[in-house]
């Protein structure tokens, strides 16, 4: 694997790694500290800032009508991840992140990294690998090659379903992935989804915490 590759996979193969090994270790009956978060979070701004050379795209700055339209388009994110939860279009796993103590009170620091972890890391790590490199690859295998606004509806539509499926709200989650790749698309510029993105998750978890809606986190 060449280090253009590495550099988008690396990051997000280790965040699944962490979720991996906690869902592994609960599922045998281990205590999962909450605390292992943080540790997730900074393992995986440590490979992305070790890789940052690789990121030539973030070096080209979205325009303001980009900016605005992706604030707005991570806005309805927010509304349709939050109402598709019903039934069938939501797989129910896990009970979400849960910072409350055992007296009931949240846990502020542990709180604010979640929040920071969720819309600063995550929508940087997982725009590099879905959009940035396994969109492209979908289309073409010399992925540095192709500009965004290259894209196709099939691979558009398979990198959304994969998206998608690596969420308990799984509709939500390939809804969320078409609007995402519609920006990188429109926009040529991988900032859109990074910031709808960032949008997304910012305002999710600031819900969460004045709702306690810990399942959606």
């Amino acid at each position: 694997m060449n280090r253009s590759k590495l550099a988008r996979t690396a990051p997000f193969a280790l965040y699944m790694a962490f979720l991996a090994a906690a869902l592994g270790a609960s599922s045998l009956g281990f205590g999962v500290t909450l605390w292992l978060y943080p540790v997730k979070v900074f393992a995986v701004s440590l490979a992305l800032w070790i890789f940052r050379g690789e990121y030539r795209e973030l070096r080209a700055p979205p325009s303001r009508r980009a900016v605005i339209i992706s604030v707005l388009m991570g806005v309805l994110v927010f509304l349709l991840w939050i109402h598709l939860d019903q039934g069938w279009l939501n797989l129910g796993v896990g009970s979400g992140f849960d910072p409350r103590a055992p007296d009931g009170g949240v846990d502020w620091v542990l709180a604010a990294f979640r929040l920071a972890g969720a819309s600063l890391v995550v929508p940087l790590m997982e725009e590099l690998f879905w959009r940035s490199f396994l969109l492209r690859w979908l289309e073409n295998q010399d992925f540095l090659s192709l500009p965004a606004s290259a894209l196709g509806v099939r691979a558009i539509l398979l990198s959304s379903v994969l998206f998608g499926s690596e969420h308990s709200l799984w509709f939500a989650g390939i809804l969320a992935g078409l609007a995402y790749a519609w920006l990188y698309r429109s926009y040529n510029n991988l900032w859109a989804p990074i910031v709808a993105h960032t949008t997304t998750n910012l305002i999710l978890g600031i819900w969460v915490l004045r709702t306690g809606a810990w399942p959606f986190w």
